[in-house]
């Protein structure tokens, strides 16, 4: 179980306060945390990852490519950053050789991506199929799931792809509200990523600012994932 990944990200990129929202990240128990390739210089992602490090969290890249060699390109930053885990891409073929020996787990997306942000293009049965290709890699750990960026039935489809394989499926991308945390958990999803969402103050909340935004996701996120 993963549960809640915290993203230093707005709209697919990594913001320029991200070492600011970090350490407001840490103190609000988060330890699952990440970032993506676009944003940040890799010297500030690597201290990024150093902090997280030293906090004892677990640090995730995620992908933003749309071209086979910028994907490669990126699983290459991925492992000079020396993150814990690569979401995202869609090019497993090109990129697992990338990783090969560097211990970092490997979750890409099913179905065709398009766009800044991502969209998940359909029909349904072609992300199944995609899913189930890529679930059946060696080298690949898990999926990660832009179900909320598709246009179509979404809680359909996250069953559907957490049927076609034992390993976990992450959904990312406008996870906005509680009530889509449980409806992503009871579909089977093994956790979920929040970045702009919370950036933006858009969950409810006791308290104001980022620091609120956190402890209402991971109170949403307990209840749906308790063993997470």
């Amino acid at each position: 179980m993963i549960g809640f990944v915290f993203m230093l990200t707005r709209n697919d990129r990594t913001v320029q306060d991200a070492a600011e929202h970090l350490e407001t990240a840490l103190a609000c128990g988060i330890r699952h945390i990440g970032f993506k390739d676009i944003g940040l210089p890799v010297p500030q992602l690597q201290r990024l990852r150093d902090r997280i490090r030293e906090a004892g969290g677990v640090c995730y890249l995620e992908v933003v490519s749309e071209d086979r060699a910028s994907e490669v390109a990126s699983a290459r930053a991925a492992r000079r950053i020396g993150v814990d885990v690569l979401l995202g891409g869609t090019n497993a073929d090109s990129v697992l050789p990338e990783l090969t020996g560097s211990g970092i787990r490997y979750m890409p997306f099913p179905g065709r991506i398009s766009g800044l942000p991502s969209v998940l293009h359909g029909p349904a049965g072609d992300i199944l199929a995609s899913a189930a290709r890529l679930a059946a890699l060696d080298g690949v750990h898990g999926l990660d799931l832009l179900a909320w960026r598709f246009a179509g039935d979404v809680p359909a489809l996250i069953r559907a792809v957490c049927a076609v394989t034992p390993k976990p499926v992450i959904v990312a991308g406008s996870v906005d509200g509680p009530d889509r945390i449980a409806e992503l958990a009871g579909c089977g999803a093994a956790g979920f990523t929040v970045g702009t969402a919370a950036l933006d103050g858009v969950f409810p909340a006791r308290a104001p600012g980022l620091a609120g935004q956190l402890a209402s996701i991971r109170q949403a996120s307990d209840i749906a994932f308790p063993a997470g």
